[in-house]
């Protein structure tokens, strides 16, 4: 069916797609929520603060 090296082709190739695969849910699934969840709080914390500074003046 396969010849030897064909068979470590398919192996190579299915193996950069799982790496690919586990990465982007990797990506999706934490890093770029925890980028906007931290973006979100930093932009809470800085219309918070400058709200305290408007009302202190």
């Amino acid at each position: 069916m396969f010849e030897f090296d064909q068979y470590l082709g398919l192996l190579a190739f299915l193996t950069v797609i799982t790496i690919g695969f586990w990465l982007m849910m990797l990506l999706l699934l934490f890093i770029v929520p925890y980028w906007l969840g931290g973006n979100l709080l930093e932009l809470w914390k800085e219309k918070r603060e400058a709200r305290r500074a408007q009302r202190n003046e």
